[in-house]
């Protein structure tokens, strides 16, 4: 069970923080916004990567408490880079939809610690997907982390957890609608960032 847990925080703090962070970095740096250009789109993403830093540090542990339980993860753990690609994608496209609306909108900066907070209990992180009933399995996996999360406890504890591969397709076509979608807002808007902050 601790494994369990251990390897579902993986990616939802990965998710969650830079999804906090991006969404937060406009504003965090209206003076350079307003004084050079460059193309906005790097303060967002730059906030994506550095908390890459974190999950590799949380990564460290995790192989830490898997030689103390003496789990051997199975073949499926070379799949671990797509899930956390997969879980990157979540959040900057996120982050960047929130960051624009947040520089327009300045009362965004409170709505995402919520949603992140409210994620977090309606996410499979304490427990196992699978404790969801059959019949609300694809509705269950309207929440992009379902996937990625199912997908991610798939690749290192192989057999031992199953993936829902109509849930993680769903989860898959939902990030990158939205990564795509907050990247086409982000573009159209960010003309009148230096304006508005």
């Amino acid at each position: 069970y601790p494994i369990l847990v251990f390897v579902a925080m993986l990616p939802w703090q990965a998710f969650a923080g830079a999804l906090t962070a991006s969404s937060n970095s406009l504003v965090a740096n209206a003076a350079m916004i307003s004084k050079i250009y460059f193309p906005r789109l790097v303060i967002p993403t730059s906030a994506v990567v550095v908390n890459l830093v974190d999950f590799l540090i949380s990564s460290a542990i995790l192989g830490l408490l898997m030689m103390w339980y003496g789990f051997v993860p199975s073949w499926h753990i070379i799949t671990i880079p797509c899930f956390i690609l997969l879980a990157l994608m979540a959040s900057l496209g996120l982050g960047i939809w929130f960051a624009a609306l947040n520089v327009r909108y300045r009362d965004f900066q409170y709505i995402v610690p919520f949603l992140v907070q409210l994620g977090l209990y309606i996410s499979p992180v304490g427990f196992s997907s699978s404790v969801i009933p059959e019949k609300w399995r694809l509705v269950y996996s309207l929440n992009p982390m379902v996937g990625v999360i199912d997908g991610f406890r798939w690749a290192v504890l192989g057999g031992k957890s199953a993936i829902y591969l109509p849930g993680l397709l769903l989860s898959v076509i939902i990030v990158v609608s939205v990564f795509w979608s907050g990247f086409l807002y982000f573009r159209r808007t960010e003309r009148t960032f230096a304006d508005v902050i």
